[in-house]
């Protein structure tokens, strides 16, 4: 999406707990001064008729994808001069998280911003955001427009409070030429096949074929093979952990089997194994779909193909997240601004054709049936839209997942525990969290 390292920053400080930028250790959030003085007006639909309003919209588009976005609110702009004018405020993930609810309580936040969505439900408890259901009634938005998994990830307590921009997931690269050494055209997509490539790819000359990393992005690839064994991440309640399971234990020793088998090497530091995909050295490797574009601008004479993860499990399941336009407290103090951060938000989600360019998949079907991104290679990986799996609106879930699951996933491929013991630990620790975050973001 950006560069590797902006793209693992902002996932692996999903953890960064925005409590501590606005508030003391012990007390509850959601009762802050970011909270609305008087309730929002209802959104009708139609174009904004107010008089002219600015708005500041934050995101965090600040690599390859930066142009793109650019580009649509260039248009959306000069479209609508005169009446709104948006300002475009750009910082890095890891930056802008914890920033927010200060900026907000202190009227210097975003109006209007595009977050992630595990970081919803964070915001949402804080009372940072405002609802968007009067803005799915107005336009007749239902779950039939969207990929349906993105659809329920922008729900927190019963309310609305993301738009979906996109999905992004991660998928698997493969090196074309060296499948080719096996007469293979693309990817296998079971796990006989997969695992009988990797075999003929070591008797073929590649030394390693499938690297195995401990840090970015084990975790997601342990989460597609939890959810592809049929586990679960979390109770429904969010007060357990359940990815210790059974399942987790199957997904995360078949991770560590690779090396065991050599097809990859032991403690791959991290990002190498992408730098060795680019460099030519690597058959396959699991990546987010943001690095599409790098390869094609960084990479021009690798010679590679992009399908969907393999179904190692018993059913297709991949790592999703999407960005979800929100609006903040801010905008709710000021009725017009209100109703023109409500119709840019609609008007920005009718453009994911556009934003497909970035190297996203649009969360609106009628984007991706575009015959102009038909073509694109992310595009198939939402062949089976069912396979999108996200991680739930938990308050405070991306403090549990680098406290406590991404250092399993590592201890495990590391060596350092086997994954029955990394993970009965980590769950351990996972659960202390989660019961701090149900007495920290209680309202």
């Amino acid at each position: 999406m950006t560069t590797p390292l902006s793209r693992r920053s902002f996932l692996g400080l999903a953890g960064l707990t925005v409590a501590a930028s606005a508030c003391g250790g012990g007390t509850k959030l959601g009762s802050g001064s970011s909270a609305p003085a008087a309730p929002t007006p209802t959104f009708s639909g139609g174009e904004y008729s107010g008089p002219k309003v600015t708005l500041d919209y934050w995101n965090g588009f600040t690599g390859g994808d930066g142009p793109h976005m650019r580009t649509m609110l260039a248009a959306f702009n000069k479209e609508f001069a005169g009446r709104i004018e948006v300002r475009n405020i750009t910082r890095r993930w890891e930056d802008l998280y914890p920033a927010m609810p200060t900026a907000i309580a202190a009227g210097k936040g975003p109006d209007v911003a595009v977050i992630h969505n595990d970081w919803i439900g964070t915001f949402a408890a804080r009372q940072v955001l405002i609802a968007l259901d009067d803005v799915v009634g107005a336009l007749e938005l239902s779950e039939s427009d969207f990929i349906p998994a993105v659809w329920g990830a922008g729900v927190f307590g019963d309310k609305r409070y993301g738009i979906p921009l996109d999905v992004h997931s991660l998928g698997d690269y493969w090196n074309a030429g060296h499948l080719d050494k096996i007469g293979l055209k693309e990817a296998p997509s079971d796990k006989a096949s997969y695992e009988a490539a990797l075999a003929e790819l070591k008797k073929a000359g590649v030394a390693n074929p499938f690297w195995m990393p401990s840090k970015w992005p084990a975790h997601l690839m342990f989460m597609s093979l939890l959810w592809q064994h049929g586990g679960e991440l979390y109770s429904e309640d969010g007060a357990k952990a359940l990815w210790g399971s059974e399942q987790g234990v199957e997904a995360l020793t078949w991770m560590v089997e690779q090396i065991d088998r050599g097809y990859s090497p032991a403690k791959v530091a991290i990002d190498t194994q992408y730098a060795a995909f680019k460099n030519d050295k690597v058959s396959f490797t699991w990546d987010g779909i943001w690095q599409i574009n790098d390869l094609k601008t960084n990479a021009p004479n690798l010679k590679w193909g992009l399908s969907p993860v393999p179904t190692i499990g018993a059913s297709a399941a991949v790592w999703s997240a999407s960005h979800n336009f929100v609006l903040t407290s801010q905008a709710g103090k000021d009725p017009n601004k209100v109703q023109a951060a409500k119709f840019f938000v609609d008007h920005m989600s009718r453009q994911s054709t556009e934003w497909a360019k970035a190297g996203m998949i649009p969360a609106r079907n009628s984007a991706r049936q575009d015959a102009a991104i038909a073509d694109l290679p992310q595009i198939r990986l939402a062949a089976d839209l069912d396979a999108f799996h996200f991680l739930p609106a938990l308050p405070g879930v991306g403090d549990v997942q680098s406290k406590a699951l991404e250092l399993a996933v590592a201890k495990a491929v590391l060596k350092e525990a086997g994954p029955a013991e990394a993970l009965k630990d980590g769950v351990a620790t996972a659960d202390k969290l989660l019961a701090e975050n149900k007495r920290k973001y209680t309202r």
